[in-house]
């Protein structure tokens, strides 16, 4: 068999599909919305080279239509979890011995099949699932998926790549081996990418993963299944299960050929996962490696000299595209009194021109509906609690309904308190609260940016002074792990912008990176000696 050093091909980012009417793509994705919403799919488990039908069954229902039900996933039992981690261990080593250009080669063609033949389907699917606009599923379920997939391969190519240098007469080489046991990935409803690369950046460096998608996101998990399968990921490497997270977690937890969790999800969760891991570490053959992105409390803050209709801009879209389900989405804004009314009647002109929430197969819909009923019930009690409070008070929206879809009206909070409760608390919704400083309190405001949150997840700076700029990049360098200047906090690229919080929002591990391929390996170093001595006596011995 041939040898050499392989060059995978150049990772470009995905060119973003524009769904214009009447454009080829837009009727593609359409029909397949329309075959999957008309449709009932039913969602097995996957387990080795099995699919696991339980009998014990929950519904999926799109959340902007709750009553319409478009197919049902199984439940695991707790034999089935034990069943996924035997099946991932046995699998373990023909994959980890596997030649690192076969797996690269797998994953590229994973990309390859999400850019062509299940574009329409993994974002229409994300589309019913997850309830986003064409716009929000294609910039994520499509492009942010391959791209994670193409960069990942390049990085691994670079990580192999780096070798220590080597003395005269000896060879120093280093092996990234995969993990000694398997991975647990634990992902989350709002990003499809994040949902497939969570297990793939694992697999892709050799492990065995045993994945639990969201309840809230099965759906358009199985169209990853689907390309997995397609592209060759042998069976095994990758074991879906769906079920109880308490069961699922603590079956994971102790056994001990656990060996990392790579997690995506409510910060309570992971601290959750962390103290469990730490009352089980003597349980293991290896500590495990932790990898979390967790919450947010993400903040916008203009200086005097910002142009305010780019603070506009950033508000609108930085809080309510995907109607702030974004960890990164904007979530606490602070203006300066002499622009805030100019700043916030341009917020208000641009609310008053989106239309009611509604169906993402509605293309002139920029705001559908929240992920599921706890969620809107959760925000309505925000939305209340400004409604009746003396130092808030409801800017602009502040409605929501439902009767048929989980719709909440994007909600703009005006405080006069810095540390009211909605300046604070992460609510995963399109609801914004601003506060208004002195002009002369920017230094000041700039301390309060920083010590309102537990979060560091991402920031936002709008200023025409550079001086300004300057100051709050270093006054705010540790409540983001994502700072942004003169834009809004969303968006992070892969190859681009790698993302990843610190303080509450995680281990900062830059999900897109390199440093994130690191974590899921285990380097040895090989030293091999030319001329080996055969005398035990030094030089200065004499």
């Amino acid at each position: 068999m041939g040898k050499g050093f392989f060059k995978v091909p150049t990772a470009i980012n995905e060119p973003i599909k524009g769904y214009a009417p009447g454009s080829i793509e837009r009727e593609n994705v359409l029909k397949q919305y329309k075959a999957y919403f008309d449709g009932s799919v039913d969602v097995p488990m996957y387990i080795g080279n099995e699919e696991i039908r339980t009998g014990h069954t929950k519904p999926m229902s799109p959340p902007h239509d709750h009553k319409h039900q478009v197919g049902q996933y199984h439940i695991a039992e707790k034999k089935h979890i034990t069943k996924a981690i035997d099946n991932a261990l046995a699998s373990r080593q023909a994959w980890a011995t596997l030649a690192w250009e076969q797996r690269a080669a797998i994953f590229l063609k994973a990309a390859e099949l999400i850019a062509g033949p299940y574009r329409a389907k993994i974002n229409a699917s994300t589309m019913i699932a997850q309830s986003k606009t064409i716009h929000q599923a294609e910039i994520d379920a499509a492009c942010e998926l391959i791209d994670f997939l193409r960069f990942n391969v390049a990085y691994m190519s670079q990580i192999y790549q780096e070798q220590p240098a080597s003395a005269e007469g000896i060879w120093n080489r280093v092996e990234y081996r995969p993990l000694e046991g398997f991975v647990y990935a634990i992902t989350p409803f709002n990003f499809t990418a994040i949902a497939g690369n969570l297990p793939a950046s694992a697999a892709m460096m050799g492990n065995v993963v045993v994945w639990k998608p969201s309840d809230s996101q099965i759906f358009s998990a199985k169209v990853i299944v689907d390309i997995f399968k397609e592209a060759g990921v042998p069976d095994g490497v990758i074991n879906v299960v769906y079920g109880d997270p308490v069961m699922i977690t603590e079956t994971i937890l102790a056994s001990p050929d656990f060996s990392g969790v790579h997690f995506t999800g409510s910060t309570h969760v992971f601290k959750s996962l962390w103290q469990q891991i730490g009352a089980n570490i003597n349980t293991y053959k290896t500590y495990p490696k932790i990898v979390g992105e967790t919450g947010g409390k993400d903040f916008i803050v203009a200086h005097k000299t910002a142009n305010t209709k780019q603070v506009a801009t950033a508000i609108v879209r930085g809080a309510f595209e995907f109607q702030g389900q974004k960890c990164s989405a904007a979530s606490r804004v602070y203006l300066p009194k002499s622009t805030a009314d100019e700043i916030l009647n341009h917020v208000k002109t641009d609310l008053k021109s989106i239309n009611a929430p509604g169906s993402p197969e509605d293309m002139s819909n920029f705001v559908t509906a929240v992920i599921h009923e706890a969620s809107f019930d959760k925000l309505a009690s925000y939305i209340d609690g400004a409604k009746a409070a003396k130092d808030a008070e409801i800017f602009a929206g502040g409605n929501y309904d439902k009767s048929k879809g989980y719709f909440i009206e994007p909600t703009v909070i005006v405080t006069t308190n810095p540390k009211y409760t909605t300046m604070e608390t992460e609510l995963f919704g399109p609801v914004v609260t601003v506060f208004i400083y002195d002009d002369a309190d920017w230094a000041k405001t700039l301390e309060l940016v920083d010590s309102t949150s537990e979060y560091a997840l991402t920031g936002a700076v709008l200023a025409a002074d550079r001086y300004a700029i300057e100051e709050a990049t270093k006054a705010l360098e540790n409540c983001a792990g994502n700072f942004y200047i003169n834009d809004k906090p969303t968006g992070a690229v892969v190859g681009q912008q790698p993302f990843g919080g610190a303080r509450s929002s995680g281990t900062n591990d830059k999900a897109g990176s390199m440093q994130n391929l690191l974590r899921w390996v285990s380097p040895r170093l090989i030293k091999e000696t030319f001329v080996t001595p055969v005398d035990y006596r030094y030089p200065f011995l004499g």
